[in-house]
């Protein structure tokens, strides 16, 4: 199992009491396997067994818990799994957790209506649940979350007046900040109900609601015409075979100065996201390569603009929840159990290191309809001052 594994620099300890590793140097953690029966499941499919084990407490890890998931990060680079089981599991999880418009709800409700008291615990203010922008790494939390959205602000050059369909829209962070900040009028569309019901009060509370409208729908059935596309962690969850659908109401909504915004969690090469995470935390969850985002585009003949990787701006990011997680560890238990508060530490844990290892990446598309030229001549707008909307009139206003 571990030769398969790429030979990882850990050491196994077993419930016998007989200890193993077959790494050179001194090993990053142990792993205590603390029956016989887990280790059918390490053998055939290691991703999600593990994951499961490690929840159930049934696996102990004995040191620091995100050195070792890097070391079998790494070590994978090297292995020769998944194995035909695996593989025969994954394509059931695919065909059961499918995103037609019935499977996308069942598929949201499972990560995302768990209660939104949870997610305050250890998200920022806002309740931005999506990659962070640090303009400098010793910002907080707090501090670059709200430079994220004036970062996505400035990226699709919104001006007052102007009008924004936001697909997949959280608990209405992003919307609010556009309209309260770029004076514009944003229509935000999200199928889980606990965030709606959320992001409506806050409106409410901050006399946008004439502004902002929160609509509980799929993103399938957006209609109308507007100046501007933006969706921010939502792609994950739509399903590559979807590409040509959300691409067709892209097409249909933006008028023909239009532009637009993709955030996507994604991959350097196809392939599919941790088996243990689709089947326990994001159900239906897919994230794509930069080509297989360009499957929404090229099609319908947009123009992309901009490309950038934010992958070590996630990993920051999570550390950052990671560590207000283990400080709510007595809400979460009380919530929850300790079942619930393992598979989560190793989610946060294992999520952050594989943005840190380059498993995952963090795209950030910006595209318009290709006949449009009102455009900032240079990407200076976007770094004069990250925390500070005012810049953007006059970089848009210098245009020649």
């Amino acid at each position: 199992m571990l030769s398969r594994a790429g030979n990882p620099p850990v050491r196994l300890a077993l419930w016998n009491g007989e200890e193993i590793c077959l790494c050179s140097g001194p090993p990053v953690a142990t792993i205590r396997i603390r029956d016989k029966a887990t280790l059918p499941g390490l053998l055939f499919d290691p991703e999600t067994y593990f994951g499961d084990a490690y929840a159930d407490g049934r696996i102990q890890v004995e040191g620091d818990l995100r050195s070792l998931l890097e070391s079998l990060y790494v070590a994978r680079q090297n292995a020769r799994w998944p194995g035909w089981y695996a593989r025969l599991a994954e394509r059931w999880r695919e065909w059961r957790q499918a995103n037609t418009p019935r499977g996308s709800r069942k598929n949201i409700h499972h990560h995302y209506d768990i209660g939104t008291d949870f997610y305050k615990l250890w998200l920022d203010r806002e309740l931005v649940y999506t990659c962070a922008y640090f303009p400098s790494p010793s910002d907080s939390l707090e501090e670059a979350q709200v430079a994220k959205m004036h970062y996505v602000c400035r990226k699709v050059h919104l001006r007052p007046g102007e009008t924004v369909v936001e697909a997949g829209c959280g608990w209405g962070a992003l919307a609010l900040h556009m309209a309260r900040h770029y004076g514009v009028s944003v229509k935000a569309f999200n199928i889980s109900h606990d965030q709606v019901l959320h992001a409506r009060q806050r409106a409410k509370e901050e006399g946008l609601e004439g502004r902002v409208e929160f609509i509980e729908d799929d993103y399938r059935n957006i209609s109308g015409r507007f100046d501007v596309f933006v969706s921010v962690g939502m792609l994950e969850h739509v399903g590559i075979g979807h590409y040509e659908e959300l691409g067709g109401v892209i097409d249909r909504c933006l008028h023909s100065s239009g532009r637009g915004f993709i955030h996507s969690i994604g991959r350097n090469a196809p392939t599919s996201l941790n088996g243990w995470i689709r089947k326990r935390i994001f159900p239906g969850a897919q994230p794509p390569t930069l080509g297989q985002m360009m499957e929404i585009l090229e099609p319908r003949g947009f123009s992309v603009l901009d490309v950038e990787n934010l992958r070590l701006h996630y990993a920051r990011t999570l550390e950052h929840w990671l560590e207000r997680f283990e400080k709510s560890l007595r809400e979460v238990s009380a919530m929850f159990d300790e079942r619930f508060v393992r598979a989560w530490r190793l989610y946060l844990a294992g999520s952050a290191t594989a943005f840190r290892t380059g498993s995952l990446q963090l795209f950030q598309v910006v595209f318009a309809r290709a006949s449009v030229n009102r455009l900032p001549w240079t990407r200076a707008y976007l770094y004069e001052n990250t925390r500070d909307e005012g810049t953007q009139a006059k970089w848009i206003h210098a245009m020649p």
